[in-house]
């Protein structure tokens, strides 16, 4: 009888070469951190890396949907800080207004980025470089280019100190759910088929009879809320909203898009794999402050940018690889 189930895993194998390589890195790169440092898999470790990260998580994902569909979005680091800005103006009113007030901050930026992009068919690079900038300014206007700190006294403070259900951050447990929730998006409705279609062609989609302007509008608003996510994040990890921060997130995004399989070009990319593509990146930082830690080197933040941009070029000529031995194995 034949193994059918060697043959769907051999395919299965075969049509995801593509995002393989980010996920044996990761898993080396624990392995690597679990077998050298003493503190690596503790709880204090992994809870306070995935809390952190949990930002960088959610901007990407959103990201990856824009790119998917042909786009990109620069804008999503300054609205992550002008979204920081507004859930610490809102703090006081508690979590139930502060959260829902920065992503639907985010979303008004999303919507007039797929406004520009969309309806007025401006470039996305030169439409989300515009927001971008306006963002930035904007943040800085309204917070009058300070910190602003949270309202301690609010249950605002719940979402980056307390647990839920006494396990995890409460920031990880919204990721988790958003990563599911566009997982599904993707995978199982029509609308994902649909922004798979317009990267691959969107002359050729709109011939289909694809509703290609709403598919754009939704990448943009998508992002856009994901950035006010982690505007939220941002302002309940650190107390305070930064006018200041977000510069270089949208790079990250896009790395851990790109390590993560997606093609720039669009037509093809993976959820899963693009949270496993911000994983691995903030792995890197992390394994090098614990190697910083031991006192066998001692690297600058300056030499861990270096030294993350070598090993970001290193995974994706190994992807490379990995998806081309692929490809030849398929004939």
């Amino acid at each position: 009888m034949l193994d059918t189930s060697a043959f769907d895993l051999r395919r299965y194998i075969q049509g995801n070469t593509h995002n393989l390589g980010v996920w044996i890195t990761l898993f080396a790169l624990i392995i690597f951190g679990l077998l050298r440092y003493e503190n690596f898999g503790g709880t204090y470790n992994v809870s306070s890396f995935l809390n952190y990260n949990a930002m960088f998580i959610v901007i990407s994902v959103g990201m990856c949907f824009v790119i998917m569909a042909g786009g990109i979005d620069l804008s999503v680091g300054s609205v992550a800080a002008f979204t920081s800005v507004i859930a610490a103006y809102l703090s006081p009113y508690g979590i139930q207004v502060a959260l829902p007030g920065a992503v639907l901050a985010g979303i008004a930026f999303g919507a007039l980025n797929g406004f520009f992009i969309v309806v007025m068919r401006i470039p996305p690079f030169i439409a989300t470089l515009a927001t971008m900038l306006g963002a930035k300014g904007g943040a800085l206007v309204i917070s009058g280019a300070q910190t602003i700190s949270i309202d301690w006294s609010s249950n605002f403070t719940k979402l980056g100190l307390e647990l839920a259900f006494g396990v995890l951050p409460w920031t990880i447990v919204i990721t988790a759910f958003v990563v599911v929730l566009f997982w599904i998006i993707l995978e199982k409705t029509s609308l994902g088929r649909t922004v798979l279609a317009i990267g691959g062609g969107e002359d050729a989609s709109a011939m289909m009879g694809l509703n290609v302007r709403r598919a754009k509008m939704f990448v943009y608003v998508l992002s856009g809320g994901c950035a006010g996510m982690a505007g939220v994040f941002l302002a309940s990890g650190f107390g305070a909203g930064q006018p200041l921060e977000g510069i270089g997130w949208e790079l990250t995004a896009i790395a851990s898009v790109v390590v993560g399989g997606t093609l720039l070009t669009g037509g093809m990319g993976s959820i899963t794999a693009t949270v496993a593509g911000a994983l691995l990146l903030g792995l890197v930082f992390n394994i090098l402050n614990f190697e910083n830690g031991r006192g066998v080197i001692s690297l600058s933040a300056y030499w861990q940018m270096i030294i993350r941009g070598a090993f970001l070029f290193f995974v994706i000529v190994f992807q490379s690889r990995v998806a081309n031995s692929g490809k030849r194995g398929t004939h």
